[in-house]
């Protein structure tokens, strides 16, 4: 059975046709407007666009960045303006000519790699995205916890500082504020402004206000010393909120989704490291195997597609 999957992000909407065994057959991919119905609109067109492609779809999987609740309505998106209070699964049920079924975005990040990915198998696991903000899934007992509401491992919202900077959800010092990859892009400015990471300000054509995470995962990459320093700084913050989780939850396995992920040893290897210095006793218990994912940033769009398949089993 062929399904069809949507990851809708802060900054872009990726969609594919996935098959039983999470192959991806077909994609499309589009930004991110700024309100529901030009979201909408480009939901549709990049759904018209792999039916096209493959007509024999037999429902569509969702993963949107933001709470929302076991019937799929978006209350909130931080990293979403102007979306917010929409009944994504029923308005998308109208629009589209195929059963639907929405969940948060890291959620279904999370259940593709349960199915097709680096937890097959794993009882209990957390999955950790890193993008425009910091979103997460937790799997307990095979199956993705949602919580009372749906609204759970909302891990970005963590507070780490009380006197950090400004979260996208207005709050100060959360997780996602620090260790996102738009924190990384801010880091990289902020030290670039004080002169400290030339190579970075050189991806950026010399213009600081440029600089993004790309910009300094394209130096670091490059092996220039003062990016990888750089990204030393930020792979602590990463660390930080996942020695928490990990004392609180204790899964067996912690997956780094996102885009991110793309930097590979450059970012996991100092995480490593930093997260056996901060987790409890990290010298002396068992500690969760931290791993990249399997799918990459595909995660959402293969793990969106199984939850359709799943829906209409």
């Amino acid at each position: 059975m062929h399904t069809i999957g949507f990851d809708i992000g802060g900054t872009k909407i990726a969609a594919a046709v996935v098959d039983a065994s999470g192959r991806e057959l077909s994609e499309a991919r589009r930004d991110t407007p700024d309100t529901w119905a030009e979201t909408s609109a480009a939901l549709h067109s990049a759904l018209t666009e792999l039916l096209h492609a493959c007509p024999d779809a037999a429902a569509v999987g969702v993963g949107i960045a933001g709470l929302v609740d076991r019937s799929g309505y978006l209350s909130y998106g931080p990293n979403l303006p102007g979306i917010e209070h929409v009944d994504v699964q029923g308005e998308l049920s109208r629009l589209f000519p195929l059963p639907v079924v929405v969940d948060n975005d890291a959620n279904v990040a999370a259940y593709g790699e349960a199915k097709h990915g680096a937890i097959r198998g794993v009882d209990d696991a957390l999955v950790v995205t890193l993008g425009t903000g910091i979103g997460g899934g937790l799997i307990i007992g095979g199956e993705v916890y949602r919580g009372g509401h749906g609204f759970a491992a909302e891990i970005g919202h963590i507070t780490i500082d009380l006197d950090g900077p400004v979260c996208a959800c207005g709050e100060r010092g959360h997780w996602e504020a620090l260790a996102s990859g738009n924190a990384l892009g801010r880091m990289g400015r902020e030290a670039a402004s004080e002169g400290r990471v030339p190579s970075v300000l050189a991806q950026a054509g010399g213009v600081v206000a440029a600089i993004t995470g790309h910009e300094v995962g394209q130096a670091a990459a490059a092996g220039a010393p003062d990016a990888l320093a750089l990204i030393d700084e930020y792979a602590d913050l990463v660390a930080v909120g996942l020695a928490s989780l990990a004392n609180i939850l204790d899964p067996s396995v912690i997956v780094i989704s996102g885009g991110i992920i793309n930097l590979g040893d450059v970012l996991m290897r100092p995480a490593r490291k930093h997260f056996i210095a901060r987790i409890e006793a990290g010298t002396e218990r068992p500690v969760p195997e931290l791993v990249a994912a399997e799918l990459g940033e595909r995660a959402g769009v293969i793990g969106a597609a199984a939850l359709a398949r799943r829906s209409v089993a």
